[in-house]
């Protein structure tokens, strides 16, 4: 056989040449911007060329700090054609967070969005290799303090539409992406040209994504974040339409987009699909829908009744996904095999509520605490490991990488049931199961019971100290408007009661008027955990 590179400017080139004239959508407020894969192109050379011109050579970091718009899905493209790696920055992070990362990844330029600019401008002199700033914009009469500033499209005005890429191998970097860790530091994960391919690859197959031509693919999931769950290559890859949801899309304009550029894929984490359900419970305002053939949700686990509601007010599936940075991110869908078309109702649902199994590539094992492999009988519990083509390795220059790639295993850290037919069913990261008198709760699993309330937009369960037990669980709950003047605690609990044992009901729910988010949209368990470090249940 042939000894074919699998390399990320062959997916650019393929699209060029085979669907020249397929569209890249941006929304730039309340208008779009349109080009073609042609565009995108000459364009990536032109951008291949101006960084070139600011010193840009192979292995040289670049980083990126925006939203999801043409110019940094340019930006996804043209590092890696010059052997250089595109070190998508998360734009949310905190300011120690933020320069601890560009200072370790050692980002030698730094694309920037203009309206994220004012967060770069106090860190530059922290900033350690950072040499030069490009402002992602065509206004030329932008000011800024950063040093070394110059303006994007006066580079791409200036640079040459032809590039010749150096020798490129496909092991390869060709991305960087730093984890949102809950404890510590950010841990780094460098992609693989092969790596990327063949996460693409994979997300375009029928079992997955099932991303292809004719699709209009909206990624809601962010650009900054674990590499966008390979969107922007696996649309590439197969021509499909883009839609780039631009800065700071609120669920109007998600909704508006779906209803105007006809979306048929959207992906995106739990979060933004709560806010889309609740908005369009609100507005008067009418979308045309009926586009969407399915809807991805990944990065925490979907409670069974988002699916039933996007399925009974939407008429559309929603698929859960689940993955995570140090997996390229994917590790597996939930597309229901024909081993269970015969099941129906709840069951059905109970079943779409699992996180399907492994997709090819990637191998999995369940283990207990002391590394030993666990039945897959959907009820024994323990860790997952991983490993395959587009699983990490390790971290890049971190010693962490030592506790969690142990043995050719990722180890992730997600306590979870594997049944018969190898469905993943994500119970808990293992710092948010609740151990109340040496025996563990799933905070997952009432959560998911929770929010199945007609009465509750959002809840999350934490533990909190307990003199007898150890730990309790505490459930905090954010009503959905409709209630939120007559939501009692007591419903809540009488409504959940049914499913669980009685030592795992919460010893108490408090309302709020928001459960915080981490900088990708997740729930940020451990600021609950501070402010109810002291808290003392009610009852």
């Amino acid at each position: 056989m042939m000894n074919y590179q699998l390399l990320v400017p062959g997916l650019l080139d393929r699209a060029n040449t085979y669907f020249p004239k397929k569209e890249i959508i941006t929304r730039e407020g309340d208008e779009v911007h349109r080009y073609t894969y042609r565009d995108l192109k000459g364009r990536v050379n032109r951008l291949c060329n101006a960084l070139a011109g600011l010193g840009v050579g192979k292995g040289d970091r670049v980083g990126t700090f925006g939203w999801n718009t043409y110019r940094h899905l340019e930006a996804y493209f043209a590092p890696p054609t010059m052997g250089a790696v595109t070190h998508t920055t998360n734009i949310r992070l905190a300011p120690d967070d933020l320069t601890y990362i560009v200072n370790h990844a050692g980002d030698k330029v730094m694309l920037v969005d203009p309206d994220l600019v004012p967060i770069l401008e106090p860190l530059a002199p922290r900033l350690e290799n950072v040499e030069h700033f490009v402002i992602m914009t065509g206004d030329s009469g932008f000011q800024t303090s950063l040093p070394s500033a110059h303006i994007y499209e006066e580079l791409m005005e200036a640079a040459s539409d032809r590039y010749e890429s150096p020798p490129l191998d496909e092991n390869d970097p060709a991305g960087l992406c730093y984890t949102s860790a809950t404890t510590g530091r950010p841990k780094g994960v460098t992609y693989t040209h092969r790596a990327q391919i063949l996460h693409a690859m994979m997300e375009c197959s029928a079992d997955a994504a099932g991303v292809r031509e004719r699709d209009v693919v909206m990624a809601v999931v962010p650009m900054f974040h674990a590499n966008s769950w390979g969107v922007p290559y696996s649309a590439t890859m197969t021509g499909a339409t883009q839609v780039l949801t631009g800065a700071r899309p609120d669920p109007a304009a998600i909704c508006r987009l779906i209803s105007e550029q006809r979306v048929t894929i959207s992906l995106g984490v739990p979060t933004i699909w709560v806010g889309m359900l609740d908005y369009l419970s609100r507005t008067e305002e009418d979308f045309d829908l009926s586009s969407l053939r399915a809807v991805v949700s990944g990065g925490s686990a979907v409670p069974v009744s988002m699916i039933e509601a996007f399925r009974d007010r939407l008429g559309v599936d929603l698929v859960q996904a689940y993955g995570m940075t140090e997996a390229s991110p994917l590790v597996s869908y939930n597309r229901l095999p024909s081993a269970l078309d015969g099941v129906e109702g709840d069951a059905r649902l109970v079943e779409q509520g699992k996180q399907g199994v492994p997709v090819y590539g990637v191998e999995m094992r369940l283990v207990d605490e002391n590394g030993v492999d666990l039945d897959w009988d959907g009820e024994q519990r323990g860790e997952l490991l991983f490993k395959g083509p587009w699983i990490a390795a390790e971290y890049y220059n971190d010693p962490r990488s030592e506790e969690t790639f142990i043995e050719g295993w990722y180890h992730s850290g997600d306590i979870a049931s594997v049944d018969a037919l190898g469905n993943i069913q994500i119970g808990d990261r293992v710092k948010d199961m609740v151990k109340s008198g040496g025996e563990w709760i799933s905070s997952v699993d009432l959560e998911t019971a929770i929010i199945a309330h007609p009465g509750v937009l959002e809840a999350a369960v934490i533990a909190v100290p307990h003199p007898t037990w150890q730990e309790r669980p505490l459930a905090c709950v954010v009503p959905n408007a409709e209630y939120r003047d007559s939501l009692q605690k007591s419903e809540v609990l009488e409504f959940i009661r049914p499913r669980f044992a009685s030592w795992w009901i919460p010893d108490d729910v408090v309302f709020i008027d928001e459960i915080p988010k981490t900088s990708v949209g997740k729930f940020d368990k451990k600021v609950l955990r501070d402010r109810y470090q002291d808290y003392q249940a009610s009852r």
